[in-house]
């Protein structure tokens, strides 16, 4: 496919993938991703032609204007949509495939500083949720989710979910909508109830078995109650 129709389906790829725009000016204003995207489909144009040093201006440009960091010797397909676009950055090795989403404040990044392939794959339709960080040479899987503010450092497989700090898959194989943010599970609130239900066992056992330790524990909650009210005057 030729330059100039390639970033015609660049922009044209906005109206299938957020129904928030309602015009053609709007993409001149409120889409950066589509334009850091446009820019780069020219400068990784010059960079592959040995124009290395303007490839790298006009993507320093194109930084300082949409706040978005994409360096020119990156791999990138057709359809991809940057949605909002504020923060993202996307490093030198990076291979991202067709139909890809990345939200805000996601870095493809590297962990180290030897010289080869050291940024994330992207396989085709996968999500990148907002904030998140897919680090090293690793591959996140086709149609697969990246929750929001997740640390990814491990590989993810196809059509799964990744969640957390460091990210875990908690979906494999099961990821059948792509946008449904919302209906992610929160790991740490369940790992929590957990811990509250073990204790709760725990106390129950022992105050079963000492009447010493159950007088206690009325004071301490006496002293808890009292330091409640006083933060709440």
């Amino acid at each position: 496919m030729g330059l100039f129709k390639q970033i015609k389906e660049d922009f044209s790829n906005v109206y299938r993938n957020d129904p928030a725009i309602h015009s053609r000016l709007e993409l001149f204003f409120n889409y950066p991703g589509v334009w850091a995207i446009a820019w780069y489909r020219i400068s990784h144009r010059l960079y592959n032609n040995n124009f290395k040093r303007l490839a790298r201006i006009l993507m320093g440009i194109n930084q300082i204007i949409t706040n978005i960091d994409i360096h020119p010797a990156a791999t990138i397909g057709r359809r991809v949509f940057i949605d909002h676009g504020t923060g993202v950055v996307i490093g030198e090795t990076t291979i991202i495939e067709d139909d890809v989403l990345i939200y805000q404040g996601v870095t493809l990044g590297g962990v180290n500083l030897a010289v080869g392939k050291r940024h994330p794959t992207i396989k085709k339709g996968a999500v990148i949720g907002a904030g998140a960080k897919v680090l090293g040479n690793i591959i996140i899987g086709e149609e697969s989710k990246v929750g929001a503010n997740s640390v990814v450092v491990k590989e993810v497989p196809d059509h799964s979910t990744a969640i957390g700090i460091p990210a875990r898959v908690i979906d494999k194989g099961r990821c059948k909508d792509p946008f449904s943010h919302n209906k992610l599970p929160d790991i740490d609130k369940e790992m929590f109830e957990y811990l509250l239900k073990r204790v709760a066992v725990l106390e129950h056992v022992v105050m079963k078995e000492n009447e010493e330790i159950v007088e206690q524990d009325l004071e301490l909650e006496h002293i808890y109650e009292s330091f409640i009210k006083s933060m709440k005057v």
